[in-house]
């Protein structure tokens, strides 16, 4: 790290809309009320299931930032920033990757279908190993990703694998608000 500079925490959430009862908006606010620098990837407006769009929005955010940066995405998010790392770079010093959903196989009901996916560029998702440390996060009973097909994104992407056990997408609709083991993973990410 340079200096003793703390990365800014940029979150990446899903395609969903925000919510102030998520793990990622409680975590964004705790850390900004630590003295942290906390930038949120604000939601689209518009072409809201565009993969290009998304990952334009993380290369705003990214641009108006100086200094090393520290990634926490959760599920659409997580596809957003690995599409990102594809193509962009910045100094990113790790990033916590919370239940990436399985955009190759069919996803429930009221998510969007395979064709679509493929047709706004989600698919086929990138495998290579990222160029940052990374923890995924899999949940034993995600509707959006099974934890073996997760366990293979990890394992591909070069991600250290940390089971949490049967949380469902870890988001308000699977009951989950509060998440304080992020805070644990993002400390681990920073001191390696």
């Amino acid at each position: 790290m340079t200096g003793n500079a703390k990365p800014t925490i940029v979150i990446v959430p899903g395609m969903r809309e925000h919510v102030e009862d998520h793990w990622q908006t409680i975590v964004a606010r705790r850390l900004g009320d630590a003295g942290r620098t906390v930038r949120t990837v604000p939601p689209l407006v518009r072409d809201r299931l565009s993969r290009a769009a998304h990952v334009t929005n993380v290369v705003d955010v990214m641009a108006q930032i100086t200094g090393p940066v520290l990634i926490v995405a959760h599920s659409a998010g997580v596809m957003t920033t690995v599409q990102w790392a594809r193509r962009h770079d910045a100094d990113v010093r790790g990033a916590l990757l919370a239940t990436p959903p399985d955009f190759e196989t069919p996803l429930a009901d009221g998510y969007p279908t395979s064709e679509e996916l493929a047709r706004y560029g989600w698919t086929p998702v990138p495998r290579k190993p990222l160029p940052f440390p990374s923890i995924v996060v899999a949940s034993a009973n995600d509707p959006l990703g099974s934890p073996e097909r997760v366990a293979g994104l990890a394992r591909d992407w070069g991600s250290s694998l940390v089971e949490i056990g049967r949380v469902g997408h870890l988001n308000p609709a699977s009951g989950h608000g509060p998440w304080p083991r992020a805070e644990e993973l993002i400390e681990a990410l920073e001191h390696g």
